[in-house]
């Protein structure tokens, strides 16, 4: 099963409204496992940033002032999502303003999202998981012991890569740990994907892919003939004594 985990930094908070994309960051799961490759891109909004959104992610007109618009990312960044589940916290909020962008667009080979993926909504199921708590990004990555020491402020790559793990640890941990070294299997505008973060007790710890595998012992013939005399001697000696 391949799983997308998306997030988007915005213009502001409606798109209806004429708020734009300005910031979207994807990681990769196949059958629960990260595989080192992800789509980033900063994105020209052709319009200001609200100030309260710059207070939220600290990304400025200036700074976007050279970035390609959605346009001419499109087709880049759909092609990494078409066929996946995405995995988007409060998704009805990111997949609104990619639906907004595509109507924009008016691609005919680019429908709503709807027609490329499915969505899983990772907001609605920590809801139902613990209702009546908390359940933003922040109180997720307390709640799992994932390592979000670095979210100073919002970021769509970085808060998607907290969110794989906190997705992997809320829906039954991650069955390997194994995250993809290097950079040769980048999409987007990203760099690097290779660096280890250094976590807290208890977080999630990255484990090189290039790692020795585990050595698997089998026992002998004469061990597990050993094994049997050793628990017939113990259901003896305990039917003796408690019977």
């Amino acid at each position: 099963m391949r799983q997308v985990v998306l997030d988007t930094e915005t213009t502001g908070l409606d798109p209806k409204s004429g708020h734009r994309i300005i910031e979207i960051g994807c990681v990769e799961l196949v059958n629960r496992k990260l595989t080192g490759r992800h789509y980033h891109q900063y994105i020209n909004p052709e319009r200001e940033v609200d100030d309260g959104a710059i207070e939220v992610h600290g990304i400025t007109n200036e700074f976007l002032v050279d970035k390609p618009v959605f346009a001419q990312i499109a087709d880049e960044f759909m092609a990494f999502c078409e066929g996946a589940e995405l995995v988007i916290h409060n998704a009805p909020f990111d997949v609104g303003f990619i639906d907004w962008e595509l109507k924009l667009l008016g691609s005919p080979r680019w429908q709503r999202v709807a027609a490329h993926c499915s969505v899983l909504d990772t907001l609605a199921l920590a809801r139902e998981k613990h209702p009546g708590q908390k359940n933003n990004l922040d109180a997720l990555c307390k709640r799992y012991f994932v390592d979000n020491s670095q979210r100073d402020l919002h970021g769509a790559l970085l808060d998607a890569e907290i969110l794989a793990d906190v997705y992997l640890m809320m829906t039954g941990g991650q069955t390997d740990l194994a995250l993809a070294q290097g950079g040769d299997q980048q999409a987007g505008g990203a760099e690097g994907g290779g660096e280890q973060r250094v976590t807290a007790p208890g977080a999630i710890r990255r484990l090189p892919a290039d790692r020795a595998p585990l050595a698997v012992l089998q026992a002998s013939a004469a061990e597990i003939e050993a094994h049997q005399s050793m628990l017939a001697l113990l259901e003896k000696s305990a039917g003796k004594h408690f019977w």
